[in-house]
């Protein structure tokens, strides 16, 4: 059965650590090259909200004939009680399935069907109020290795009506719940959900820098072009990892006694997250 449970959200034929998650229809089979070659650390084809109900089982068919053990993707299956959910995981069996990600996941069951099923690592969308009460035992399921937060279907569902300014603070709580859970389960940092506004990049980098403010590491797109801001967002930039090593050679210097780095004193939880910063751009901590 494959795992890959890990502090870093790592699966098989997947970067170690994804930050951005890039949608696209099943049914547009079109579009996977570029969705690959978009630079997305990771492709979702979507057999959920992206196909119609009549669409579904050619989406299914079309998906199947453009799997590709040598790339695998991730696919969003249907939900757990749909007339699609059964025949999705048959398909996820197959090795150019990187993983499966649950909509509407709300209980452990569901959950573990799918990791029963398809053998394979599992990212449960939480969604509605009964997959925020039923979080915390979802994310220890053994196979789940990261939670995704569905902000627009949570907010339909808690009949909660988002300031039109995009900043979705009515939100707040519930993403810091999953950070919480992903936490306490010895989860990688959860991943935010989409940004709606295709062509507001500034809006885009707003609702990145919240989420990664916020403990997420990651973002939901739907749009190859949201790809580049996102990582950008998401991966430490060149003046955090410059401080970062000066704080562990500093740290180091004096024995690990407390230490003044650019006028701030610097202890070992701080020294804690400089290592974080390194660790998260790929260098030794």
């Amino acid at each position: 059965m494959s795992r890959g449970v890990s502090m870093n959200g790592s699966t098989p034929g997947l970067q170690a650590l994804p930050r951005a998650y890039l949608f696209v229809p099943a049914d547009r089979p079109e579009r996977f090259a570029k969705a690959r070659a978009s630079g997305a650390d990771a492709v979702i084809i979507d057999l959920e909200d992206a196909v119609a109900p009549e669409a579904k089982a050619r989406a299914r068919d079309v998906l199947a004939a453009a799997l590709d053990e040598s790339a695998p993707l991730v696919v969003r299956i249907n939900a757990a009680g749909t007339p699609w959910f059964d025949d999705d995981l048959e398909l996820c069996r197959h090795p150019g399935v990187a993983a499966v990600m649950l909509p509407k996941a709300e209980g452990i069951d569901a959950v573990c069907t799918v990791v029963e099923t398809t053998f394979k690592d599992v990212l449960p969308i939480i969604e509605s109020a009964r997959g925020l009460h039923e979080m915390d035992t979802i994310a220890r399921v053994p196979g789940v290795i990261r939670l995704a937060f569905g902000s627009v279907d949570l907010a339909l569902d808690l009949g909660i009506d988002c300031d039109p300014d995009g900043a979705e603070i009515e939100l707040l709580a519930f993403r810091s719940q999953l950070v919480l859970a992903s936490r306490l389960a010895a989860l990688a940092a959860p991943v935010d959900g989409v940004s709606t506004a295709i062509n507001d990049p500034q809006r885009l980098q707003a609702d990145a820098q919240r989420s990664r403010r916020l403990g997420f590491g990651a973002k939901l797109c739907i749009h190859p072009q949201q790809v580049a801001t996102v990582q950008a967002v998401f991966a430490p930039s060149p003046e955090r990892v410059a401080w970062a090593r000066r704080v562990c050679e500093a740290f180091a210097a004096a024995g690990g006694a407390a230490v003044a780095v650019d006028g701030q004193m610097v202890d070992l939880p701080v020294v804690q997250r400089a290592r974080a910063v390194l660790r998260d751009a790929g260098l030794s901590a």
